[in-house]
């Protein structure tokens, strides 16, 4: 097993219910110490990136989730570590990227942070396929139509459809997002709806109501040669 790819895994758990109960009754397992060791960079591993994603198939299956090097703008790249989007200093264009995966059924968390400065815009949510991931000028493209919906740190607006649908969170002099503060989102397509968090408190569920399709964890950016690092965590934890 531990000269196995992923795919040739989880072909192996769905022959055999004994080979199922070995490669997913330790996280931990040789199994996929080996795998992490072979797909993930030496930084991700070595860095706090994946400090709150403790087991080693949870580290495996952050890095399937991250960023997709494909589904991006031009003007942007994801790093060597494989979680961190860096946006080239372009002017006049605010850019984004979608992640290799996205979910229409299920309870998800991913945690989001940037490591430099906001801009005018920056914005963390969601979007199907169909929403554009660059666009001319620097505005809140992450809710910009009908096929994304996007929390714009700077200013603690939510956005969807090309509207502002009220600020976030819903308390009196909201505090503004600090630089490295680590976001986390929370998707449930039972319920359908977007969820933050900060740190340990719940911010609130800031959409409802979401269409039953394809989301994906997404972020658009507008300052040049600013960082944002999604990790995603797998179901989030009641309580």
């Amino acid at each position: 097993f531990s000269y196995l790819e992923l795919r040739e895994l989880r072909s192996c758990a769905l022959v055999c219910k004994l080979w199922h109960r070995v490669l997913h009754g330790d996280e931990n397992s040789e199994v996929w110490r080996s795998l992490a060791a072979r797909c993930l960079a030496e930084e991700a591993l070595r860095t706090d990136i994946l400090c709150n994603v403790p087991t080693y198939k949870g580290k495996v299956r952050a890095f399937h989730h991250a960023f997709s090097t494909n589904d991006c703008s031009r003007n942007v790249y994801i790093k060597k570590n494989g979680f961190t989007l860096h946006r080239n200093p372009i002017a006049q264009s605010t850019d984004g990227a979608r992640t290799k995966i996205g979910f229409s059924e299920g309870r998800h968390a991913w945690e989001v942070w940037w490591e430099g400065p906001l801009g005018t815009v920056a914005v963390i949510g969601i979007a199907t396929k169909r929403a554009a991931m660059q666009c001319q000028g620097y505005v809140a493209l992450l809710g910009s139509d009908d096929q994304s919906w996007g929390w714009n740190l700077v200013d603690n607006n939510l956005l969807h459809n090309g509207e502002v649908n009220g600020s976030f969170p819903q308390c009196n002099n909201a505090p503004k997002y600090q630089i490295g503060e680590r976001i986390r989102v929370i998707l449930d397509m039972e319920d359908k709806t977007l969820a933050f968090e900060r740190g340990y408190e719940f911010l609130g569920v800031a959409f409802r109501g979401l269409p039953k399709v394809c989301l994906y964890p997404a972020v658009s950016a507008v300052y040049g040669n600013t960082e944002v690092t999604l990790v995603y965590l797998g179901k989030p934890l009641d309580g």
